[in-house]
């Protein structure tokens, strides 16, 4: 019986080890080839970054605007100005543009910048001496891109013979530089850029690999490898084959100098290039042999494992799973307390008290829903004598308002209609956010209650860009900043005036200001209000400035807000800055 026990526990675990090792054999291969694919593509991606970046590079300095100095002024274009007059100052300002974009690029490539308007060249290179007497006028590749109608073009890699140093291998971007005045070709600008950029792209790469990863052309011939000695070579003699490459496939296993390799290859998007990485299936052999002995040390002591406790475990799972199962069925029948205790010290207890901790979260789930539901029914029931409360008070409102008007009191007519308009408004639960000119209508509802109050003695003037009115801002934002200005400002004032302005704060935000000619604040006030202004939180339970200020905040980000200025005897104004948006095109309703 112990027999078959065993043999019943050890043919799983050598199916189990056979296949184990089969699909973790395929997998470490499966995963370390589409690790070097992954690579390769995230090269071949950071490689045409770069190309694109030079070519953004001479684009703007060929044609863009120095902003150092006027947008009228035609020294916005210094490569522009040199070319037409090579001048010691055009030549300073093209030399200092230049060198700064080489500068920001880690000095990873020169430029040169030939004159075809009779003037002198511009060749700029900051860690490579430079060769004067040189000039590819007579070179086939500069021939052939004048006498085409390419504006830019990349050549693979090939010597940098501008400058002194040997083994100066570089890929060249050209660009033709136009005169923006009359479309005239003034030269053109070569930045030589140095492969060793391509190293330090290649960071991630084992050193073996970095030995490996080669671009070729589209004739296959290299363009880069890190052995340079294998550059403007057939790819074919720097990786001999047997058989032709399948270009249709990503990776293929393929064999050279009687060896097994998996090669990777991954075209470029912009460019008629390819990258190849090879390696050894040999490599991954080693590997796969040092999994196959972990594995046959753990079927071991699996093996072993099992012998010894397979008696053990069998007396002591049976008993504390029966008494688990019980209390599972209580659980179901609603009997969360009380359960018996199940003891045991192995996966099972655990598993008990985990079973017993969930009981318990379950009765306080249930309770809490329970009273839940209780409290949504009275939100309900308060939510309706809400509805009922503003709409028995506009009732009362206008009778009041009818009996004024019988009795031709045009003053309380005025006020009640402006009350109402105020009640209406705040009772509306739609939307937080609204239209600034809906805010400002119960301004003026506001101040039509004021200047009743206060015999007309309060002066309202609005400088409103009328391009404003449908952004949004948050409902009662501007009413609390216009009270506080009358009782703190202007009430006690004959003569009080209060400007409301809303205007424009740059392309993205709005400023509206409350400005009055009241008493104004000390400077000790000042610094008191301001730095309550700066927490976060606000006032808790206020709902003038500190309120506005925080609900603003909160909604829009901490760039917004309300700021003051304020002089003893000079009067107060405050602004509130908000974005500019429009219904709709945020999610702050």
């Amino acid at each position: 019986m112990v027999v078959l026990f065993v043999l019943s526990i050890l043919i799983p675990i050598l199916i189990m080890f056979i296949n184990s090792y089969i699909s973790s054999r395929q997998m470490l291969e499966s995963k370390y080839t589409d690790l070097l694919e992954d690579i390769t593509r995230q090269s071949n991606i950071r490689i045409e970054e770069f190309l694109d970046d030079t070519e953004q590079i001479s684009l703007i300095s060929s044609y863009g605007i120095n902003s150092y100095v006027s947008a009228v002024s035609q020294e916005n274009y210094p490569v522009q100005n040199y070319l037409r007059n090579a001048s010691q100052s055009n030549e300073n300002q093209a030399t200092q543009l230049l060198m700064n974009y080489i500068t920001m690029k880690e000095r990873a490539f020169s430029v040169y910048i030939y004159n075809l308007n009779g003037g002198q060249d511009l060749l700029i290179s900051t860690n490579k001496p430079v060769d004067y007497t040189y000039h590819p006028r007579n070179e086939k590749w500069f021939r052939d891109f004048l006498a085409s109608e390419d504006i830019t073009r990349d050549l693979p890699t090939r010597i940098d013979l501008q400058t002194k140093q040997d083994n100066n291998w570089a890929i060249y971007h050209l660009r033709k530089i136009f005169d923006l005045e009359n479309g005239k070709l003034l030269g053109v600008m070569v930045i030589s850029i140095d492969i060793d950029f391509i190293n330090k792209v290649n960071k991630r790469l084992q050193e073996n690999s970095r030995s490996a990863f080669t671009i070729v052309d589209e004739n296959d011939r290299v363009i880069f490898n890190s052995d340079y000695s294998r550059i403007d070579h057939p790819f074919g003699e720097v990786f001999p084959l047997k058989a032709k490459i399948d270009k249709d496939t990503a990776r293929e296993v393929v064999k050279s100098g009687g060896k097994s390799y998996i090669l990777i290859h991954s075209a470029f998007e912009a460019h008629p290039w390819m990258t190849y990485i090879y390696m050894p299936v040999e490599e991954l052999a080693v590997e796969g042999n040092i999994l196959l002995r972990n594995l046959w040390m753990i079927v071991t002591a699996l093996v072993l494992f099992a012998i010894i406790s397979s008696f053990y475990l069998s007396n002591l799972i049976t008993r504390p799973i029966k008494r688990l199962m019980k209390n599972m069925t209580l659980v179901e029948q609603g009997k969360f307390d009380n359960l018996p205790a199940v003891r045991s010290n192995d996966e099972i207890g655990l598993l008990a008290k985990r079973f017993e901790q969930m009981s318990s979260e379950l009765k306080q789930l249930v309770e809490r829903i329970y009273h839940e539901q209780e409290e949504k029914a009275e939100a309900e029931i308060r939510a309706l004598q809400a509805q009922i409360n503003p709409h028995f008070l506009y009732n009362t409102l206008n009778s009041v308002k009818w009996i004024a008007s019988m009795q031709r009191a045009d003053k309380i007519v005025e006020m009640t209609e402006a009350l109402i308009s105020i009640l209406r408004y705040s009772s509306k639960v739609e939307n937080r956010m609204v239209p600034i000119r809906e805010e400002l209508d119960n301004i003026a509802h506001y101040l039509t209650i004021q200047k009743v109050r206060y015999f007309n003695r309060i002066s309202v003037s609005y400088e409103v860009d009328e391009r404003l009115l449908d952004d949004e801002i948050l409902k009662l934002s501007i009413q609390p900043i216009v009270e506080n200005a009358i009782f703190h400002g202007i009430a006690d004032q004959e003569d009080g005036t209060m400007t409301i302005s809303v205007t424009a704060s740059g392309e993205e935000s709005i400023a509206i200001q409350v400005r009055d000619n009241g008493a104004g604040m000390d400077e000790a006030a000042v610094s008191a209000l301001r730095a309550r202004l700066k927490e976060s939180d606000g006032i808790p339970g206020s709902i003038g400035v500190f309120n506005v200020h925080s609900r603003i905040r909160r909604v829009f980000g901490e760039n917004y807000g309300i700021t003051f200025d304020s002089r003893r005897g000079k009067g107060t104004t405050f602004t509130i800055t908000i974005p500019r948006t429009r219904r709709g095109e945020n999610g702050h309703e």
